[in-house]
């Protein structure tokens, strides 16, 4: 693989997340010729600029490391922010990905334009043409903000710029949410703030990081079993470890297990008992420092943390590839268009458990399709929506489901060649439709992608 070739005979990666690095590592072992860029300076993706100081994986270190790369042996269950981030960069190191990474390279505008190529515009004005390109951007950096009737005067962030325990230190501290980071942060607060209160809209399901002293996702991957099966298992385990959410002053869930992505925490309930951390129902209005709550009561905080999540978001994207509906991506494949060949938006979907193991199975798949579709005239996506491939209706995934789908994939290659032959005969001569240059007002916004 030589990177003397023009980047018109090239492919384009965006992101050396995670995700990004183990396509990276694909296209190499593939020898596939690749560019490699990202907005940040270090490899690592959200570890790297977006977690914080005090943060600990959730979901294992079987689960989230890369299945062709182990973990450390000294690495305990749930590695820390610092030992992961140690951890992407040494992969990066060993496999020679890190030295291709272009750093602080923002792309704001790519575009499809004649001979089936792709045009990429960054923020220096440089333009590159590639012959495909691979979105690896990630899912934890465009942040979503709740809106509330009035102003609060205090401090008003979002979980992403959370950083470190003194932030908290004396305040009282309202945090908005019953995902993960909400659970961290209240649980941080609870240490050091004055008060910890947490907001939530609704009821959740809060799992304990361990059961019968291994991890639960460990667990819930061993156990392989049907989706109500694995339900029922973990009603009984929670009514043992934790009992009822009545026990704890919170409402109960109005949604069933697995319908939103997890919460594991193994803290917040323990202070809710110790009385640390208290449970605030959704909130109505803000009036300088003073938040009232839908239930009529109403408290005085210093700080408001906002663990709300992010945007799916391809803000380089013109309107004619966007294929967002909220946090679900509408892609064949899980990463194709059907109207456009040479576009992979990959990494949104979010698995139970964690990504890591995943990675090298679903890149080293990808390549043999990105390679498989050089051979066809038609868009894979499209050739994929012929045979039957129906669009994802939800962005959470069964771990064991998607191994599954790898596995069944890997053998059907053949047949997919086969039947994107048909598929050219009766649609021939496609070609991607150009679209027009972006306009010069892009070049005055500040896009901030990962």
């Amino acid at each position: 693989m030589s990177n003397s070739l023009p980047t018109k005979e090239k492919y384009l990666i965006i992101g050396a997340g995670p995700v990004g690095l183990g396509y990276a590592k694909a296209l190499k072992e593939a020898e596939m010729p690749y560019d490699h860029i990202d907005a940040s300076t270090e490899v690592g993706g959200n570890w790297f600029h977006g977690t914080y100081e005090t943060a600990h994986i959730i979901s294992s270190r079987k689960i989230t490391e890369y299945s062709d790369y182990p973990m450390p042996k000294h690495y305990p269950d749930f590695p820390s922010k610092q030992m992961m981030l140690d951890y992407y960069i040494d992969y990066a190191n060993t496999f020679g990905l890190r030295e291709r990474v272009e750093f602080q390279r923002k792309v704001i505008y790519i575009r499809p334009i004649e001979n089936d190529r792709w045009e990429v515009t960054f923020a220096n004005q440089e333009v590159r043409i590639y012959k495909a390109v691979l979105v690896c951007n990630g899912h934890h950096w465009c942040k979503r903000f709740p809106e509330y009737p009035g102003k609060f005067t205090g401090e008003f962030i979002h979980s992403k710029d959370y950083k470190r325990p003194d932030q908290l230190i004396g305040k009282r501290v309202l945090v908005i949410g019953a995902g993960n980071s909400a659970c961290d942060i209240a649980s941080e607060a609870a240490r050091v703030s004055k008060s910890s209160h947490i907001s939530m809209r609704s009821g959740a399901w809060f799992f304990p990081k361990t059961v019968f002293g291994r991890p639960l996702a460990d667990l819930s991957e061993s156990v392989k079993v049907p989706l109500f099966v694995q339900r029922i298992i973990l009603r009984f385990l929670l009514k043992m470890s934790v009992g009822t959410y009545k026990d704890y002053g919170l409402p109960k869930p109005n949604y069933k297990i697995f319908e939103r992505h997890p919460t594991i925490s193994s803290e917040v309930l323990h202070y809710m008992k110790h009385g640390r951390i208290t449970y605030k129902p959704a909130i109505k209005r803000l009036d300088g420092k003073t938040v009232e709550f839908v239930d009529g009561s109403k408290g005085e905080f210093d700080m408001i943390v906002a663990a709300t999540g992010y945007h799916v978001s391809y803000p380089f994207l013109p309107d004619e590839l966007q294929r967002v509906e909220g946090p679900v991506v509408k892609v064949y494949g899980g990463s194709m268009l059907d109207t456009y060949k040479g576009l992979y938006l990959i990494g949104w979907a979010q698995p139970r458990g964690g990504v890591g193991s995943l990675v090298a199975p679903s890149s080293k798949l990808m390549a043999k399709l990105i390679k498989l579709q050089d051979e066809m005239q038609n868009p894979l996506g499209f050739v994929l929506k012929q045979s039957g491939d129906k669009l994802p209706t939800t962005h959470l995934f069964d771990p064991n489901d998607l191994f599954k789908r790898i596995r069944q994939a890997n053998k059907r290659i053949g047949l997919l060649r086969s039947f994107s032959k048909r598929v050219d005969k009766k649609h021939p001569n496609f070609q991607n439709t150009p679209l027009p240059p972006p306009p010069e007002s892009i070049f005055e916004k500040e896009m901030v992608v990962f």
